[in-house]
């Protein structure tokens, strides 16, 4: 069965209802009549969903997240926080022992703020204001089998839903199916040749529980935790404590190859004060579980290289984690996802979808917030035993020591600490490291000196005993 656009105006297609997928649709329907294709059938509130199996564990939007989820839907971060969601200072709000072993400081940057939610709500909230829209038809259940066209131009998918195929046609296909994307697959179908691929997996597993904030602390004011991985000691272990909604904590624990935290409920609080530093462990050792352990392995930096193949079809783009997926410890997913929709959108507001190049053109400007993340987590990641076939250059064995002294001066010096920021939170380039706001403090000071343990006050321990 093919079904056909009735309008006069463009039509777009948008492969699956990720929060990349949702906000490709609501920048779309400002062009176009937009239909979104989703295998799964979608949770009413904020209830688990089958493909989402990450969604259990600690999920953050940096700062340039948030700015690009109130630019794509104006008032979507007021709406999540109404919700129960928390926007925090970071480092203000935050208690974190950086990669180096290192405690930062708690400056307070009005700058930097981060949304913080489960990933349920989020998701949840987001669909609630996307697919309410006008132009975006949403086919649940169905699953994407091929892509119609040929190898000069895409002109919509072929799929298969609730026992009938379909063929849906339209000017422009955005492939937004996350990790598991068969887009590589589809274009050698149709005859392209296949697209550079890169892999860096420091193996890292996580686990995570649930657990009902102790003490005090269930109205979400009590700082996140977080003690981050040190890449030079393997095998690597971090975990972080995250205050959401529902006066809860998800903890989720985290270790790479020959460090992994398992699924054993009875191991996980004797894990967690294996970290480097056992703060997170003793939090949570007399507080209440009210979840099982859920574990997930598939971790690793996959990045495909979209934007430089030989050939590229009319028509066609790929978006969101289905161009590269980085070890979540990070954080960016969520960033990047938005940050690709911002570039969608400026990219249509100079061309029409169907018109020659555009396609193109929308790969390689979402490649720029991609590779910036990719980047920072491959600066790390490539540095742990196995996580790669090619070792370090010295190019990059230089700007990891750059990045920790960076990291160093940041933990002790504020205006330091907002270039790192600016970059961590895929705000502004690299090059921001290089400023004179981080140069500056590096070379001559001011700057505090190092903490010798959590920068916790006395309230906040007291608030979380049980």
């Amino acid at each position: 069965m093919r079904e056909l656009a009735t309008t006069g105006r463009p039509t777009a297609i948008v492969i699956g209802a990720s929060v990349t997928g949702l906000f490709a649709a609501s920048v779309l329907a400002e062009f176009a009549d937009v239909t979104v294709v989703e295998r799964d059938i979608l949770p009413a509130g904020p209830q688990p969903r089958t493909g989402v199996p990450q969604a259990r564990h600690a999920h953050l939007v940096w700062s340039g997240g948030v700015r690009a989820f109130d630019d794509l839907v104006p008032g979507l971060v007021g709406d999540i926080v109404a919700a129960g969601g928390r926007l925090v200072h970071i480092m203000g709000d935050m208690v974190s022992r950086a990669p180096n072993e290192i405690w930062f400081h708690r400056f307070l940057s009005t700058h930097h703020r981060n949304l913080v939610c489960s990933r349920d709500l989020l998701d949840s909230v987001l669909r609630d204001r996307v697919l309410t829209h006008d132009r975006i038809t949403l086919h649940q259940h169905t699953t994407v089998l091929a892509l119609e066209g040929d190898a000069r131009r895409v002109t919509g998918i072929r799929a298969s839903g609730e026992d009938r195929e379909l063929t849906l046609s339209a000017d422009l296909v955005i492939d937004a199916s996350g990790r598991g994307s068969r887009a590589s697959h589809w274009l050698r179908d149709l005859g392209l040749p296949g697209v550079t691929e890169r892999t860096v997996n420091a193996g890292v597993a996580y686990a995570t529980r649930l657990y009902r904030a102790p003490g005090t602390t269930g109205n979400m004011d009590f700082p996140l935790i977080n003690v981050q991985a040190n890449p030079a000691a393997p095998p690597g272990r971090g975990g972080i404590i995250l205050p959401v909604e529902g006066g809860r904590w998800i903890v989720t624990l985290a270790g790479t190859r020959g460090g992994e935290p398992t699924a054993d409920p009875e191991a996980f609080v004797d894990f967690a004060l294996s970290l480097g530093d056992p703060v997170i462990g003793e939090l949570i050792k007399g507080a209440e579980p009210i979840s099982g352990v859920e574990t997930t392995r598939a971790t690793g930096n996959r990045r495909r290289y979209y934007e430089k193949a030989e050939r590229w079809p009319e028509g066609f783009a790929v978006l969101g984690d289905a161009v590269a997926g980085y070890n979540p410890v990070y954080g960016h997913g969520l960033t990047v996802s938005a940050q690709s929709a911002v570039a969608l959108r400026g990219v249509l507001r100079r061309a029409h979808p169907a018109d020659p190049g555009t396609a193109l053109r929308i790969q390689r400007a979402a490649a720029r917030p991609v590779a910036a993340a990719w980047d920072l987590a491959v600066g790390q990641d490539a540095f742990y035993p196995g996580a790669t076939d090619t070792p370090p250059t010295t190019v990059e064995k230089f700007l990891a020591r750059f990045v920790d002294r960076a990291v160093a001066t940041g933990a002790r010096n504020p205006r330091a600490l907002g270039a790192l920021l600016d970059v961590m939170s895929l705000e502004k380039p690299a090059t921001r490291l290089f400023s004179p706001d981080m140069l500056l403090p590096m070379l001559f000071g001011p700057h505090k000196p190092f903490l010798q343990g959590p920068p916790m006050t006395e309230a906040e321990r007291n608030s979380a005993m049980p």
